[in-house]
């Protein structure tokens, strides 16, 4: 199943019984009124975006929404993988917060901390990582030596520069001491998932910053380095090998 096709109007009216059981006051049958029978020529974003637009017309003000969120959410994934597969149905949830979470911020942030334990919160955090970089970044810093394996991965891969499906973001370079911080305490995390995650930031790096990437390898490389640390350099330096093989052609 593609990824828009769970949106479908079976979905609205499950979403739209959720959102009920925390939130009484929700226009449910609006909710869905607006938005059965109107998704299914659309792409993946622009159903997510018709939601989010369904759910401010039927609900109160983003901070009682976002309060209620937090008793939506349900249980905890217990492995790294499975956000996409069990928790794809929060993503509208995470849509909303991805355009309205600046309203405020650092509720947003707690949210969005709840919310990557279940599906990934790489997207609603940008927006607010843009407008708000010292502070959030020294959140992260602190997320990234987190026990649990989402919010350690969230830490990496909100700060993406080229996050797939999302404008570029260079809250990196501009802060770039506390992003080297948050890469450096997950460079050995024993998680693939984790791991992946720091590889693509290296990736990333050397497309707009190929000095600074080469900088924090070695310095990391300086003291010795563990298998992690080699997987995630080696796969952050990918492209850099491809390329070189094709000078020495």
């Amino acid at each position: 199943m593609k990824h828009k096709e769970h949106y479908d109007d079976a979905y609205i009216v499950e979403l739209s019984q959720k959102i009920l059981s925390v939130m009484p006051e929700f226009e449910a049958q609006k909710f869905c009124a607006m938005l059965q029978g109107n998704l299914e020529d659309k792409e993946l974003f622009a159903r997510l975006d018709c939601i989010v637009d369904a759910m401010v017309k039927t609900m109160g003000d983003y901070d009682k929404n976002i309060q209620s969120f937090f008793h939506l959410l349900g249980e905890e994934l217990e492995k790294a993988e499975g956000m996409f597969s069990f928790g794809y149905w929060l993503f509208p949830i995470s849509r909303y917060v991805e355009c309205y979470g600046n309203t405020n911020w650092q509720l947003s942030l707690s949210f969005i901390k709840e919310l990557t334990k279940r599906f990934t919160g790489e997207y609603a955090i940008r927006p607010i990582l843009r407008e708000h970089p010292k502070e959030v970044m020294d959140e992260l810093i602190l997320w990234s030596k987190d026990s649990n394996v989402h919010i350690r991965r969230l830490a990496s891969e909100g700060v993406r520069i080229h996050l797939p499906w999302s404008p570029k973001l260079l809250v990196a370079l501009d802060e770039f001491e506390k992003y080297a911080m948050i890469l450096t305490n997950l460079k050995d995390d024993s998680q693939k998932f984790v791991q992946k995650s720091v590889g693509n930031n290296l990736n990333d790096l050397y497309k707009e910053a190929p000095l600074k990437a080469q900088a924090l390898i070695a310095q990391w490389q300086q003291g010795g380095t563990s298998k992690a640390c080699e997987w995630i350099i080696k796969h952050g330096e990918r492209n850099q090998n491809k390329n070189q093989q094709k000078r020495g052609k």
